[in-house]
């Protein structure tokens, strides 16, 4: 398995540079291990939906972002990777607590990557959504 060549407090540095309207307090990067990152969402009151649950866009952007961050762990810094292709599963509802993204590289190209990304709760068994992520690495 390809190894990472970023660390944790270099992927967040460089997700705060490429992103600097984001809320870096709202998730946080929790592990980089080879082929896997895992990334936990603390929701807000603006990412609920109607019955207090976390939104589906909500749900999407945390698995787009959890992808996004696997690859740039594994191949360095390219600001321009973008997302080509994203397919969600909405497996039960996501409850107004932590929700932790779990992204594994499936394959990394020169140009494509595809990652598998589960969303769970409270406990990694407890999954609530599944997404396939694919991106467009330039040459």
């Amino acid at each position: 398995m390809l190894s990472p060549v970023m660390t944790v407090a270099e992927l967040e540095a460089f997700f705060a540079q490429a992103f600097p309207m984001g809320d870096p307090r709202r998730s946080t990067i929790e592990s980089i291990e080879p082929g896997r990152v895992r990334i936990a969402l603390e929701p807000t009151e603006l990412d609920l939906r109607p019955g207090n649950l976390v939104s589906g866009p909500t749900q999407m952007g945390l698995a787009d972002r959890a992808a996004y961050a696997v690859i740039i762990a594994h191949i360095g810094p390219v600001a321009m990777a973008v997302t080509s292709n994203l397919n969600f599963s909405f497996l039960r509802g996501v409850q107004h607590r932590t929700v932790h993204a779990d992204a594994r590289l499936l394959k990394l190209g020169r140009r494509l990557a595809t990652v598998d990304v589960v969303l769970w709760q409270e406990d990694a068994s407890n999954i609530v959504a599944q997404s396939t992520v694919t991106y467009a690495i330039p040459g």
